[in-house]
């Protein structure tokens, strides 16, 4: 079953509602066990597998420069946010259908807090 990823944003935000913002240091553990091979943070670092994430946030999906995404991302036309970036990572399949991320995605809503907390830290 597919679910749009406005509706497992919905989703998530409920769940999550409970926790707090996040930690930032759990979430860097998170992002160099789950993520650091695919995505650069840093303000200079290059994209990899995936797209380089230092300034994600506010950024429309699919338009960072020099990264070949698929169709599907290139039209999402969605504003990364702390509730989409979750959304999306916590289901990269179901919530963008025909995207490239080959990864099952975080399903511990606390570690997407995380996750996001160091997000927000490493990527201004």
């Amino acid at each position: 079953m597919r679910f749009p990823l406005a509706a497992v944003a919905v989703s998530l935000a409920l769940a999550s509602a409970a926790l707090a913002d996040g930690d930032a240091a759990a979430g860097l553990k998170i992002y160099t066990t789950k993520c650091k091979i695919c995505h650069s943070v840093d303000a200079n670092g290059k994209n990899g597998v995936g797209p380089n994430l230092n300034g994600v946030f506010g950024r429309t999906a699919g338009t960072k420069e020099g990264f070949a995404y698929s169709p599907a991302m290139k039209a999402m036309g969605t504003v990364w946010s702390a509730d989409t970036i979750k959304a999306y990572a916590a289901n990269p399949k179901d919530s963008v259908p025909g995207n490239k991320m080959a990864f099952v995605g975080i399903k511990n809503p606390e570690e997407l807090e995380h996750l996001i907390a160091y997000l927000k830290e490493a990527t201004k």
